[in-house]
């Protein structure tokens, strides 16, 4: 009698942990596909998973979003698409007067007439601007990149920065202490050795000396005697050479600066190498006076974790709030929070044509499964989502009414937005804007819809929905 009673306590167990790990398992996949806020599916999932049966009667009683599905039981066939289709659009000529006044509350720097920015794509025509100008410069050089490969093109850096420095011209470099290689850094080395003065961006080889090492410099800047500057998104290494035929080939695009605002990209810099070196670069060797002149007005946002607010992120949500006519996106990766998906397909639903271009692979397979889960509501919405073929095209772009230009280091993620430090520039000018929706149309392949998200294979779909569970942290 005994044996029987302790074989059926022993089946009920194996039934009831069969029973749990079941319901377990549907409410996590009913989980990833239908929850948008990433807190709130972890915390179901966690709690699935921590007392199964319970877990899973709860989320079915409160998680479950029967309002929603009750409602559009009740909706007659034909009124979703009437409410999803396009507003009239709003008048395009209204000026961006309401964006300059809030970005300039956000970035605390004044917008400076007088802006030059001339474009170039990959690295076969920014590197040769770029080393022609460290070739011309007189006094001051300050380099700052987040990848600095000590390859071919890296090399031809190396040496020119050297040559500079033999005959005169102070030149301080700051490479990013991860990206530039935590272990090794080459580049950083073989400038060291030119007698070059360089140092990396909170670095050390201990990890308990390096409690930072989620916050990196992602910026990229080039400055010349404090008048004339490069930035943009591309990194040094011949992977950005087109020409150079590597067997990881990347697409970006790189900007030279000239004009009054060059000065704040110097006191980026100069506030960049302080924080690192405890050196003060001042006076008119990195700062001289840059005389005022007509022209687009333009500002530098930076942003960083040390900083009270997400400047850039801020600016990007305050440029989405103010377009009247179109917002036009290029990044290499889309994984912002749930408020910047919101504020585009807002900015959608009242007219505006919202067009986001991404690519078609990246180099980081996570990251692009993620965002096939991330996009959804945007399609819903009406934005428009295009993808860029092959090489892996790593610009950032944004457009907004054929006038705003934002231009810089920083990708449309959380990690950008808020981990890392990054410098993007504001540009009010028409004629720039147009080149840049040129280079962004030029760009498009096919695009990407939502019978494509449709037309996945339910394991894929999950993959997907799991990998944006990881969308703080990639």
């Amino acid at each position: 009698m005994n044996e029987l009673w302790e074989s059926l306590l022993h089946l009920r167990a194996d039934v009831t942990l069969t029973i749990g790990l079941v319901l377990a398992i549907a409410a996590t996949i009913h989980i990833l596909l239908h929850k948008r806020e990433v807190a709130s599916a972890v915390g179901w999932i966690g709690l699935v998973w921590f007392a199964p049966i319970l877990g899973a009667i709860s989320y079915l009683m409160f998680g479950v979003n029967r309002v929603r599905r009750r409602a559009r039981q009740l909706r007659p066939q034909d009124s979703d698409s009437a409410t999803r289709s396009p507003a009239p659009a709003p008048d395009a000529e209204a000026d961006l007067d309401a964006l300059k006044r809030g970005n300039g509350r956000i970035a605390g720097r004044k917008l400076l007439p007088g802006t030059q920015v001339q474009a170039y794509q990959n690295g076969d025509q920014a590197y040769p601007a770029m080393l022609q100008a460290i070739v011309e410069a007189k006094v001051s050089i300050g380099l700052s990149s987040y990848i600095f490969q000590d390859d071919r093109w890296g090399g031809r850096f190396i040496a020119a920065l050297a040559d500079a420095q033999a005959r005169g011209v102070t030149v301080r470099v700051l490479i990013d202490g991860v990206g530039g290689g935590w272990l090794r850094s080459p580049a950083y080395h073989r400038l060291r050795e030119s007698g070059i003065t360089a140092d990396r961006f909170m670095h050390s080889t201990l990890p308990w000396r390096m409690p930072f090492i989620n916050l990196r410099s992602h910026k990229k800047v080039l400055l010349l005697d404090g008048t004339t500057g490069f930035t943009g998104g591309m990194n040094i290494a011949d992977d950005n050479v087109m020409a150079a035929r590597t067997r990881q080939p990347v697409q970006d695009l790189h900007f030279r600066i000239d004009g009054p605002v060059v000065t704040q990209l110097a006191e980026t810099f100069a506030e960049d190498w302080a924080f690192v070196t405890d050196e003060t670069l001042e006076g008119d060797t990195w700062l001289p006076p840059i005389p005022a002149r007509d022209g687009p007005l333009a500002r530098v946002i930076d942003s960083g974790p040390d900083e009270d607010l997400e400047k850039i992120e801020f600016a990007v949500l305050q440029a989405v709030a103010c377009a009247r006519a179109s917002i036009a996106v290029m990044t290499p990766y889309f994984l912002p929070d749930q408020r910047l998906i919101t504020a585009l397909a807002l900015a959608a639903m009242r007219g505006v044509t919202v067009e986001l271009l991404v690519p078609q692979k990246s180099n980081h397979s996570l990251v692009d499964w993620a965002t096939k889960a991330n996009i959804g509501p945007l399609l819903t919405d009406g934005v428009r989502i295009w993808q860029s073929p092959p090489p892996f095209h790593h610009s950032k772009l944004m457009v907004v009414d054929h006038e705003w230009c934002l231009i810089g280091s920083c990708n449309w993620d959380i990690r950008s937005f808020r981990l890392n430090f990054e410098l993007c520039m504001e540009v009010y000018d028409p004629d720039l804007a147009s080149r840049l929706s040129e280079l962004m149309q030029h760009a498009r392949g096919p695009e990407l819809t939502q019978a494509d998200l449709d037309a996945r294979p339910f394991p894929k779909a999950l993959r997907d929905a799991g990998a944006r569970l990881m969308l703080p942290y990639l």
